[in-house]
């Protein structure tokens, strides 16, 4: 009952900021088109003639059919994603926008319509869907709402965005340090700055600085490992700031400090094919375009990210990632040590990506140790949120190697990871401690074939005929150590790639048999037949560029 009473008097103290004017604005021959609902927080689908015509497509899914009396429990996919969309109301919100836009009176008649109903069937008491009042839609829904009440003025509309407010304030359902607190302050701000409420749009700002300042480091990094975040935080934060300046205020200068650094966070994680390197929940099919990038063709991310190529804005260079950094967290995977690699113009060492954020098997496998590029101690149990150090680097202009450790399973495992451009090469050394056993996982890109595997090697090769071999041996004995190629299979999961969400596609893993000591696995591409020869620790080979060789000297790669 007292939730009510100061829901009320929120609201009372909105409708005489507003006016207290009751009903929708008169028709104008020209509709005066606003901030809060024009700007790139649209969504592209649906239109507004879907929404007229009662056909929701979220998420590149089927659309939906909905009744002139919306049935706000609809989950036709039993997919969380779609409903947290269907409730932000946000396709509501691309009614209003497109009113401003023709003056087609029919679109604010039915956004009104759609807004009052959700209000009607999901009271902030409950008994509505249970999505409702989760913190995300919460904070997605308010600025379509804010948005509605530039045309609109009545009691049930002002009521519910006190409620907005009031939750939107409430420090327990906070997303502090998180994407998702962004949009809530963006929501609150949205709220304070329309009705003059100096505290709520001064509370939104105050917390924003502090999450910005959680959320993405001193370098640019965005804490929530998954880069593809870092271009949605970069965009949010555009908002904001936008909206902090439209509502007579000064944006900190930590913000703006923060979110221009993101910049060469998000170039430093595109491949040179333009495509957003998949770590973490990031889709393969991310493309981030108008971002500066550094003149640095090499850079360490101090919270985790190894990231190096051989040049900018050149298709045909390589490229490497490797993972370290805190224990997983938000949309982070367990992909420690894990690397990816990318060479002569084509994904060769991928992760497997993101498919969706539904608790599924899949899913489950998508972010565990054996859906990345890692070592794995065999038999061990492994210690999930495990931190990683980077324990060492070299960086050369044609040459660079690093070295990791963690005892995610119990007992150190060290990698050593030497990437030699102009004869491209990357090599791999992982070592486990006396009395264990490692074994890796290699996922290749699901547009390459097995030609043939045997005798510690696996050739692959793509449509055009171009080969990339994978050589591993036990060191320091330099003995073939045996694997196993596999594609789409299901029980366990293993050799299937995410291209985009909801999708999955079948691609070559190469999964090693268990070694003691130390397992170098060496990449050559463009070769189907390179000569490997070791002798006192040196490793040479034959590459289709020339010949290559490096040290191997207990866990260390030079």
């Amino acid at each position: 009952m007292r939730r009510r009473t100061q829901a009320i008097a929120l609201s009372i103290a909105l409708l005489l900021t507003s006016g207290g004017m009751t009903g929708t604005s008169e028709a104008t021959d020209k509709v005066k088109r606003t901030a809060e609902c024009q700007g790139d927080w649209l969504p592209a689908t649906p239109t507004s003639p879907d929404v007229m015509d009662g056909q929701l497509s979220f998420l590149d899914l089927p659309a939906v059919k909905v009744g002139k009396d919306v049935d706000w429990r609809t989950d036709p996919y039993r997919n969380r994603s779609w409903s947290m969309v269907f409730h932000s109301l946000r396709w509501m919100g691309r009614l209003v926008a497109d009113y401003e836009n023709t003056g087609e009176r029919s679109y604010l008649s039915r956004a009104t319509e759609i807004a009052q109903d959700w209000v009607k069937d999901n009271p902030l008491r409950g008994g509505g869907s249970p999505y409702a009042w989760q913190e995300h839609p919460i904070a997605l829904r308010a600025p379509a709402l804010v948005c509605l009440s530039r045309h609109v003025s009545e009691s049930w509309l002002t009521r519910s965005l006190a409620e907005h407010a009031k939750m939107l304030s409430n420090p327990a359902l906070y997303e502090k340090g998180h994407n998702h607190g962004i949009d809530q302050d963006i929501a609150l701000l949205g709220i304070g700055c329309r009705y003059g409420r100096d505290e709520w749009s001064g509370l939104a700002i105050r917390r924003l600085t502090e999450t910005v300042e959680l959320d993405v480091d001193s370098q640019g990094a965005l804490r929530e490992q998954a880069p593809r975040y870092a271009i949605y935080v970069y965009d949010r934060l555009k908002v904001a700031m936008s909206n902090i300046e439209a509502c007579g205020r000064k944006v900190p200068a930590s913000i703006a400090e923060r979110w221009k650094s993101l910049e060469g966070f998000i170039s430093h994680s595109t491949q040179p094919n333009g495509f957003m390197v998949p770590i973490g929940d990031g889709g393969a099919d991310v493309r981030p375009v108008g971002y500066e990038h550094p003149k640095k063709t090499v850079k360490v991310f101090g919270n985790g990210y190894v990231y190096g190529r051989t040049a900018w804005d050149k298709p045909e260079s390589a490229f490497y990632s490797i993972r370290f950094g805190p224990g997983a967290k938000y949309h982070g995977h367990e992909d420690h040590l894990g690397v990816t690699y990318y060479a002569q113009g084509r994904d060769v060492l991928v992760d497997v990506g993101f498919h969706s954020y539904e608790n599924t098997g899949y899913r489950r496998w998508t972010m565990s140790p054996e859906a990345h590029n890692v070592p794995i101690v065999a038999g061990a149990r492994f210690r999930p949120r495990t931190a990683t150090a980077l324990t060492g680097s070299s960086v050369g202009e044609d040459r660079q190697s690093f070295r990791l450790t963690d005892r995610a399973y119990g007992v150190p495992r060290t990698r050593s990871v030497l990437v030699n451009h102009g004869q491209d090469v990357m090599a791999v050394l992982d070592t486990v401690p006396e009395g264990s056993k490692v074994r890796t996982v290699w996922h290749l890109a699901a547009d390459l074939s097995k030609v043939s595997s045997g005798g510690g090697r696996v050739v692959v090769k793509d449509k055009s005929g171009w080969k990339a071999t994978l050589v591993q041996v036990a060191m320091p004995s330099c003995t073939p150590v045996t694997s196993k190629v596999v594609r789409g299979a299901s029980g366990p999961y293993q050799g299937w790639v995410s291209p985009a969400y909801l999708k999955k596609q079948a691609a070559p893993a190469v999964v090693s048999a268990a070694s003691t000591g130390s397992l170098l696995t060496v990449v050559v591409p463009g070769t189907g037949d390179p000569s490997v020869s070791c002798s006192g620790g040196k490793v040479s080979l034959q590459t289709s560029d020339g010949a290559v060789s490096f040290r191997v000297s207990g866990s260390k790669l030079s």
